[in-house]
């Protein structure tokens, strides 16, 4: 088992808060809590805005739009007058790979006491834990307090079943599942076990957000750049081990009994929350599924 907390969930706290360098008007995600979980490299950084800004611009785009795309998600399945679909509003949330996630505290006046369930690798979920036990009455104040419970888990080698049950999870309330930055880095059996095993947790009603990798096959130098930029990854020990295309995830997904209501490629990221020019990493896509 790696020692360390994810390399890559800092590098994605950092382009969140990335996003709060633009005006509270035009940030796309308004994330406060970022820059808590950074070491003092990425907070150097976070304080020069340009450099900040010029640091992965494709992926700190498609970070902040993937989030928005999940919370607008969450939100619409935590309202009656959307939620017809999914049998009434949902009863409680899963964040797996939560990383530095911090949802469940943003949005807990609309969850309203909701259990929120924050599933993640011992090591990066021990940082988290850390950090917020620091920062507790900064972070977590006035009378929207979250109901959160923290859950660990190695996605290759142990059940998300068997934590969430042990974990006081109800599998007879209809679930919002948000599965934020992580198959990739999992073999395809894997990404098969979880979507079975949520899915026999998810009661009627239930949904899933989540994204997925793909190799880009146009025959250009930038698609080639892509390709390799995500092979660099072996050398930070979380390799891209399982790409996806969209044309196949809704066959892909229906396997595991779930039906594919929407995806969010990069381009329709970019027409939904990109207003001020950047351009959105196209190697990677948002789904969102029902049961």
């Amino acid at each position: 088992m790696d020692s360390r907390p994810s390399l890559t969930a800092e590098a994605v706290c950092f382009m969140r808060a990335v996003d709060q360098l633009s005006a509270p008007a035009d940030r796309v995600i308004d994330d406060p809590y970022a820059r808590h979980f950074l070491t003092p490299p990425w907070r150097a950084l976070l304080s020069v805005p340009p450099l900040a800004w010029r640091t992965l611009p494709e992926l700190t785009t498609y970070i902040r739009a993937r989030h928005r795309y999940m919370d607008d998600r969450l939100r619409d399945a935590l309202d009656p007058a959307h939620a017809a679909a999914l049998r009434g509003p949902i009863e409680q949330l899963v964040i797996l790979g939560a990383g530095y996630d911090m949802r469940g505290v943003r949005l807990a006046p609309e969850l309203s006491g909701r259990p929120v369930f924050e599933v993640d690798y011992p090591t990066t979920a021990a940082r988290k834990q850390r950090i917020l036990a620091s920062l507790a009455a900064a972070l977590v104040g006035g009378s929207a307090r979250p109901d959160l419970k923290y859950v660990t888990l190695d996605f290759q080698t142990e059940s998300v079943e068997d934590v969430l049950l042990a974990a006081g999870f109800d599998p007879r309330k209809r679930t919002f599942f948000t599965w934020e930055g992580v198959s990739m880095y999992l073999s395809r059996a894997a990404v098969h076990a979880t979507l079975g095993a949520l899915r026999r947790l998810a009661a009627p009603g239930s949904a899933l957000t989540m994204d997925y990798f793909r190799y880009l096959d146009a025959p250009t130098l930038g698609a080639s750049a892509r390709r390799f930029g995500a092979g660099l990854l072996a050398f930070v020990a979380e390799p891209v081990t399982f790409p996806m295309h969209p044309e196949d995830v809704g066959d892909f997904m229906a396997r595991d009994g779930w039906r594919v209501t929407d995806i969010a490629d990069s381009e329709e990221l970019q027409r939904r929350y990109i207003r001020d020019g950047r351009v959105v990493y196209p190697a990677n896509f948002v789904v969102h599924a029902v049961v």
